[in-house]
């Protein structure tokens, strides 16, 4: 069985480009879409079968910092991979403090990401 992707970034553009990315790797048999980290939380509530999820840091209502606290913060998920991407290093560490697996620096190359995703699936 394929990877389930979880890709939570509030730009459409950069969720199209991860997409396109994403649906070249043969490891990866779906990918779910989530605006924000509000709405990647009400998409987990209904989801149990999540590999890996790939966040964004900055985004409107709640941000990948505060997905992490929550999200890390239920047991049940606590076994998926969360892959950071962001433009800038300069939160890096508060990403790791708050339960991060990985930390990507956008733009995302191809073959970076497929690296990462085999290491952590």
């Amino acid at each position: 069985m394929g990877l389930k992707v979880l890709l939570v970034d509030d730009d459409f553009i950069n969720r199209k480009l991860l997409q396109t990315l994403l649906k070249k790797n043969p490891t990866v048999s779906e990918i779910v879409e989530a605006e924000n980290g509000s709405d990647a939380l009400d998409k987990l509530k209904t989801m149990d079968d999540v590999s890996l999820i790939l966040l964004d840091i900055m985004m409107p209502i709640v941000d990948g910092i505060e997905f992490l606290k929550i999200f890390r913060s239920d047991m049940k998920n606590a076994h998926i991979p969360v892959i950071v991407l962001s433009t800038d290093d300069t939160r890096k560490s508060e990403v790791f403090d708050n339960g991060a697996n990985d930390f990507m620096r956008k733009p995302i190359k191809e073959d970076d990401l497929a690296t990462k995703m085999k290491q952590w699936s």
